[in-house]
C-alpha cells in the first residue's frame, strides 16, 4: 500500500507523528495504543519498531544528514528507493527481504514487518559469536547474482531507479573520494575508479550488502536496508561485502581462516552466476573496489568501528595502497596476500 499526503522532513519522528502515520495508513484503528521503540544501529535513517496488539512493525525514515563525525548529506528520497528495491527482490527471490506492509511515499518512509532477532539474526553478530556457516555465505551469494541476473539489461528497472546522484552522496564520494582527500597521492586513481562504477550500468544494486545488513531467516538470509538502491555496477555489491569479511580477520583473529573461508564460497557462488557480463570484466572491476573500500573504512567518512588500534589501521593502510596503486585484476591473489598478513 502506498500513499502520499504529508509533508517530507528530514527530522527525526515522534511518537505523535507516527500514530497520525499509522492512521493515515489504516494501520491503527480506533482505541488502538501503538507502543513504539526507537531502535539503534543505523546511521542514516529514522528507524522504529511499532507494536499495535500482536502486531509487530518496522517504520523507516531516512535522514537528510547522516549520523557521523564528518558532514554527510544525502537525499531523502532513497527511502523511496529503497522500498522499490526491497519490492523487486521479493519478486525475483520470494522471502528475500522483511514483507512490505505501506510507504508514505511524501513523508519519505515505509512500513515493512519487523522481524524479531530470536528468528532472524544478524550475520553480523553471528560472525561476530564465531558462528561462522558456510551455506550462508553460499546462500547470500545466490541471492545477490539473481537480483543482479534478474535485472541485468533492463531498461526500465534503470529507469527506475536512476539514482547516480544518490549513490554517489551516499557511497562513492565518502568511500572513495573522500579517501583520496587524506591519501592524496592516489586521489587520481581513487576518483577514477568513482568515475568508472558511476559510469557502469548493469543492473540493480543494493549498496549496502554488509552482514550487518543481512538477516539469517529460517528460510535463508534476509536483505535490509537497501536505501543506496541504484542501477549501475553489481561488482559494487560484490566488493562491499568481501571488504567485510576481509576486515572481520582484523575483529576475531582466532576465526580469520573461517572468514577467509566464507570469502572463497561467496566468491566462487557469486561469480559462478554471472551471466550478463564476462566474468573476468566482472570480478576485475570488484578486485579494484575491493582494496579501495578497505582504505575507506579507515579513512574515509565511515570508518569501521571495530578498528581502533592504530598498528591493525596501519596495517589495512598498507596492505590497501599497495594494492590501489598496483591493480590486480583477481580477487584470489588480494585474498591471498590478506591471509598471508593475518597468519590465516
Amino acid at each position: 500500500m502506498a500513499m502520499s499526503g504529508a509533508k517530507q522532513s528530514a527530522n527525526p519522528l515522534t511518537e505523535g507523528e507516527i500514530g497520525a502515520m499509522l492512521g493515515r495508513m489504516d494501520l491503527l484503528a480506533a482505541g488502538d495504543k501503538p507502543v513504539c521503540v526507537p531502535l539503534d544501529g543505523g546511521i542514516s535513517s529514522d528507524i522504529w519498531r511499532v507494536e499495535i496488539g500482536a502486531r509487530k512493525y518496522c517504520i523507516k525514515r531516512a535522514l537528510a544528514q547522516l549520523k557521523v563525525s564528518q558532514l554527510w548529506e544525502a537525499p531523502i528520497e532513497r527511502n523511496d528507493a529503497e522500498w522499490k528495491w526491497l519490492a523487486a527482490a521479493e519478486t525475483i527471490w520470494p522471502g528475500s527481504v522483511p514483507c512490505l506492509v505501506a510507504q508514505d511515499r511524501d513523508a519519505g518512509l515505509f512500513v515493512m514487518d519487523y522481524l524479531d532477532p530470536d528468528s532472524y539474526p544478524n550475520w553480523k553478530s553471528q560472525l561476530r559469536d564465531g558462528i561462522l556457516r558456510e551455506e550462508t555465505a553460499v546462500a547470500v551469494a545466490e541471492r545477490l547474482v539473481a537480483i543482479h541476473s534478474a535485472t541485468a539489461g533492463r531498461p526500465e528497472v534503470a529507469a527506475a531507479f536512476d539514482t547516480g546522484a544518490c549513490f554517489y552522496a551516499i557511497r562513492l564520494e565518502p568511500y572513495l573520494v573522500a579517501t583520496g582527500r587524506v591519501h592524496t597521492d592516489l586521489a587520481p586513481q581513487l576518483e577514477a575508479l568513482a568515475g568508472t562504477t558511476l559510469a557502469t550500468k548493469r543492473a540493480l544494486v543494493h549498496g549496502d550488502v554488509s552482514p550487518k545488513n543481512i538477516l539469517v531467516g529460517p528460510d535463508g538470509p534476509v536483505f535490509i536496508d537497501a536505501e543506496c538502491a541504484w542501477y549501475g555496477a553489481p561488482a559494487f555489491d560484490l566488493a562491499f561485502c568481501l571488504n567485510h569479511l576481509l576486515l572481520k580477520c582484523l575483529w576475531r583473529p582466532q576465526n580469520a581462516r573461517g572468514f577467509l573461508q566464507l570469502f572463497d564460497r561467496l566468491t566462487e557462488t557469486y561469480l559462478a552466476g554471472v551471466s550478463w557480463q564476462p566474468r573476468a570484466e566482472m570480478e576485475a572491476l570488484t578486485a579494484a573496489l575491493l582494496p579501495a573500500l578497505l582504505l575507506g573504512r579507515i579513512d574515509g567518512k565511515s570508518p569501521i568501528e571495530y578498528v581502533t588500534d592504530e598498528r591493525e589501521k596501519n596495517q589495512v593502510r598498507d596492505f590497501a595502497r599497495r594494492f590501489i596503486a598496483t591493480r590486480v585484476d583477481h580477487l584470489d591473489v588480494i585474498r591471498e596476500a590478506w591471509g598471508q598478513e593475518n597468519h590465516a
